[in-house]
C-alpha cells in the first residue's frame, strides 16, 4: 500500500474511503498477478494483428494482470473443457449454455468494488484498460448505489407524474413502451470519477482513476413526450426525479434539460436495462453527472423552484477554498485518458506501439485529441475513430515508437465548444485544494492524466 500520499486535506470519512479503495486495488492486482500467464489480453492481440509491435522483434505489451482459463471461471462464463486441438473434437452443443450467450473463460475483466463501509452504498469501476471501441458491455458498466440494487417486478412498477401539470398521470412500464421510442449512444460519468487524484497520484490503474464512466446505447421515450401529454404548466422551472430504491434518491432538474434531450430509458445495448442500471426504467440526462440519472424512477414532480434535496446540498456540490460551494454543477466537462499503455502494464521492450484511449464531453462532440510522450512539452494530433458522436466516448489512437527511455504519456482533448481539457495545476487554480480539511474538491475532476513509463517498460500513475 502506498504510504507517501498526504490525505490531510480530506475530511476523515473521505480519507477512510480513499484508503479503502487503494487496499482494494492492491488486492485486485495481487489476485490478477497470481492468475498471470503468457496469454496476451485482447488489446495486445489486436495490436499484434494490426502490426502494432514490429520493431526489433518486440512482443506485444502484456498487462501484469492478464490471466488464462483454468485459474477460476470468471463471472459471465462457464467451465467448459478446452481441447488441445478443437479441430479433432466436436464443440459445445448448440444452445447448451441455456439460451443466453456466455463469454470465453479466457476473458476475465470484471468490475471492481470500492470498499465502502457497506455494500448497499458503494460503487464499482469499469475496466477501461480492456475496452474495445466505445461501447461498454452492460455487465461491465460502472455502478453507483446508495441503497443497494433494487429488484423490481416491471408489472408492478409505476411512474407518477404530477405537480405543476394540467393532467397528473400514472404510467406503467407497458404504457411507457407504447410511446414512440428513440435509441442514442451516451456516456454516463459519476461526478466523483477521479476523486482520489486531486493532490497526488494515488490509485494505480486506469480502472481506479477513471473507471466511473461507461458508454451504452440507451433506448426509451423522450421525456418531452410525457411532459407534453401531461401538460407542464407555464411557470414550472424545475422537476424532481425520485427513484424507487431504498435510498429513494431524489434530484432537482432544470426544466430546460427536461424539454431537451432527457430520456426515460428502459433499454440498454439492445436488451432491457440491467437491475443495477435501473430496471425497469431510469431517467437519462445526457452529459450530466451520473447522480442525476435517477434509476428505478418512480416519480416526477414539476415545480417553480428546486427542491434542495440531500443529494444537491450536503452532497454533490463542489466545495471551494473560500468555504463556498458550486451548486447544480451538472455538466461533465471534456476529459480524456490513455487506456493503453496505462498503470500497472509493462511494455516488453522498445518498438512500435499503438497508444489508445477514450475522450468525452458533456457539451457535445470531441473535436480533437492530442497525445504527448514527453510530459506535455510536445503534442501530436491523434486519430479519432468513427463514429464521433455527441456526449459519447470517442476512441482515439496514436502510433508511437518507443526508444526504451523513460517517457511520460498524456492526452488532452478539445470539444466542439472549444473547451480544452485542463492540467491538474490549471484545475486546482480554479477549484483549489482548500485551507481546511473538508474544503478539498471531490467532484468534477477532469484534469490531464499522466502515465510514466520507466526504462524497464513498467507504467505508473504520476503527476507531471
Amino acid at each position: 500500500m502506498t504510504k507517501e500520499l498526504d490525505l490531510d486535506f480530506y475530511d476523515a470519512k473521505t480519507r477512510r474511503m480513499i484508503e479503502a479503495v487503494q487496499v482494494a486495488e492492491e488486492q485486485m492486482l495481487k489476485e490478477a498477478r497470481r492468475a498471470s500467464s503468457p496469454y496476451m489480453t485482447d488489446i495486445t492481440r489486436r495490436q499484434v494483428l494490426h502490426g502494432a509491435v514490429i520493431v526489433g522483434g518486440a512482443a506485444a505489451a502484456v498487462p501484469m494482470f492478464s490471466g488464462a482459463a483454468g485459474a477460476g471461471v470468471p463471472p459471465g462464463s462457464a467451465d467448459w473443457p478446452v481441447p488441445d486441438d478443437p479441430t479433432k473434437v466436436h464443440g459445445r452443443l448448440t444452445n447448451d449454455e441455456g439460451g443466453y450467450g456466455l463469454r470465453s473463460p479466457f476473458e476475465k475483466e470484471v468490475r471492481v468494488r470500492f470498499p465502502t463501509a457497506t455494500k448497499e452504498s458503494s460503487w464499482t469501476f469499469t475496466p477501461l484498460e480492456s475496452g474495445q471501441g466505445i461501447v461498454t458491455p452492460s455487465g461491465l458498466h460502472f455502478e453507483r448505489h446508495h441503497g443497494g440494487t433494487a429488484f423490481i417486478d416491471p408489472a408492478k412498477h409505476e411512474l407518477v407524474v404530477h405537480g405543476m401539470v394540467d393532467k397528473p398521470m400514472k404510467y406503467s412500464v407497458a404504457d411507457l413502451k407504447r410511446f414512440p421510442s428513440v435509441s442514442q449512444f451516451y456516456f454516463i460519468e459519476c461526478s466523483g470519477n477521479g476523486l482520489t487524484e486531486w493532490k497526488k497520484p494515488y490509485l494505480k490503474t486506469v480502472q481506479g482513476t477513471h473507471g466511473l464512466t461507461s458508454t451504452s446505447e440507451w433506448t426509451g421515450v423522450p421525456l418531452s413526450t410525457i411532459m407534453a401529454e401531461v401538460g407542464v404548466k407555464e411557470g414550472a422551472t424545475w422537476m424532481l426525479a425520485e427513484g424507487g430504491d431504498s435510498a429513494v434518491m431524489t434530484r432537482s432538474i432544470p426544466i430546460a434539460k427536461c424539454w431537451g434531450d432527457a430520456m426515460l430509458a428502459y433499454g440498454q445495448n439492445g436488451e432491457a436495462l440491467r437491475p443495477e442500471q435501473g430496471y425497469p426504467m431510469r431517467l437519462l440526462l445526457p452529459g450530466w453527472e451520473g447522480n442525476t440519472h435517477i434509476k428505478w424512477v418512480r416519480r416526477l414532480e414539476f415545480s417553480d423552484a428546486p427542491f434542495m434535496t440531500r443529494e444537491e446540498t450536503s452532497k454533490y456540490t463542489d466545495l471551494l477554498d473560500n468555504g463556498k460551494a458550486r451548486q447544480f454543477s451538472f455538466v461533465m466537462e471534456a476529459k480524456s485518458v490513455i487506456t493503453f499503455p496505462s498503470g500497472e502494464m509493462r511494455l516488453p521492450g522498445p518498438g512500435d506501439y499503438e497508444i489508445t484511449g477514450i475522450a468525452w464531453s458533456g457539451h457535445g462532440r470531441i473535436r480533437r485529441v492530442e497525445v504527448s510522450v514527453d510530459g506535455g512539452q510536445n503534442w501530436k494530433v491523434a486519430e479519432l475513430q468513427t463514429p464521433i458522436l455527441p456526449i459519447c466516448h470517442t476512441r482515439f489512437r496514436s502510433w508511437w515508437r518507443w526508444d526504451g527511455k523513460p517517457a511520460i504519456l498524456q492526452s488532452r482533448c478539445v470539444d466542439e465548444t472549444g473547451y480544452t481539457q485542463p492540467t491538474i495545476k490549471q484545475l486546482v487554480a480554479v477549484r483549489g485544494l482548500g485551507g481546511h480539511a473538508k474544503f478539498a474538491s471531490i467532484y468534477h475532476f477532469n484534469a490531464i492524466q499522466s502515465w510514466a513509463i520507466d526504462k524497464d517498460g513498467s507504467v505508473k500513475n504520476v503527476h507531471a
